[in-house]
Parts: C-alpha cells; structure tokens; sequence
C-alpha cells in the first residue's frame, strides 16, 4: 500500500482516503477501452478498468494487475496521467491514480467483474458514467500522444445531490 499522510483539499483540510486504487485508460487511435462494472463500487455504471491497491504494490503494478484481473489483457507502460481526491460527503473517501496506455498484449475478455468494449471518444456514454467523469476523462485523453505527460491533480467534491464541486490544480 502506498503511504499516505492527511492531505488538503479545496473543501476539507486534513483529508484521508479510505481507499487508495487505479484507473486504466486504455486508448487505441480514437477508442477507449470501457468497462461495464458488474461488482462493487459503481456497479452497473461504465467506467474504465481499475481497483484498490494491494499491500506491497505500486499504483502502475496495481494499474496492470487490475487490466488482468477485469479485461484478460496486460497493459504495456502506462504512465502516470492524474491524481484524483474522491471527497464524498456522504460515502466512502477515494484516492485514485489514473494512468494512460496505448499498447496491449492479450484479447480482451468478459469476467465475472466487467464487461469491456471499445468506444469511439466522441460517442462515450457520459449520461452513465460518474458525474465527474465528463469534466475529467476528456483532459487525461487529450494528454495521447503528448511527449510530457505531466500529471494534473483534481479534487471531486460528491454528496448526496451527485457532483457538488470539482478543482483541477
């Protein structure tokens, strides 16, 4: 598990996550490969592949395990594209590491977690997805092809009315 001390955000000072996992955006000329979860938290929405940290893992490890694990593919290189702080008001705090890839080995599968497909980045299913999810995920896909992938962070304010706030930084 990955260390981590309180940290700040735009709404709450000494922040801590309950959860710390990854996100994978798996991106082939203009598709992405989506998720329909069919387990645990989001289940039903559409989301990319991901999961929690285990013991002893770095994010990227974590990031290609959880490619395994969901879809039936590894992952090759993926790079660090995001820090996301999940503050929810009413549920469970997320600290998630979004990583960017856009090679693969292995033919994609269904598993008892997900049921992945290719989507074309201009018809991507927002309406069921997080809410936050269509102010974000277009900057980490913009980020293909770039040289410098500097990781942006964000803070994701959620309470029981949905999307609160958010603050790119």
């Amino acid at each position: 598990m990955l260390p981590c001390e309180d940290l700040r955000t735009k709404w709450v000072d000494n922040w801590r996550p309950d959860f710390i996992g990854t996100l994978v955006f798996l991106v082939c000329q203009s598709e992405i490969l989506l998720i329909r979860k069919k387990t645990g938290h989001g289940r039903g929405q559409i989301n990319v592949p991901g999961g929690k940290i285990e013991p002893g893992e770095t994010a990227q490890q974590c990031a290609i395990r959880e490619m395994r694990e969901e879809v039936g593919i590894y992952v090759k290189d993926p790079d660090l594209c995001a820090e996301v702080r999940f503050v929810d008001l009413v549920g469970p705090q997320w600290l998630g590491f979004a990583f960017l890839a856009q090679d693969y080995e292995g033919e994609l599968r269904e598993t008892s977690e997900a049921l992945p497909f290719w989507c074309q980045f201009e018809a991507i299913p927002y309406n069921e997805m997080w809410e936050s999810d269509k102010y974000w995920f277009p900057k980490v896909l913009s980020k293909c092809g770039q040289i410098n992938k500097e990781p942006f962070m964000l803070d994701v304010l959620s309470g029981r009315e949905g999307l609160l706030d958010l603050n790119f930084y």
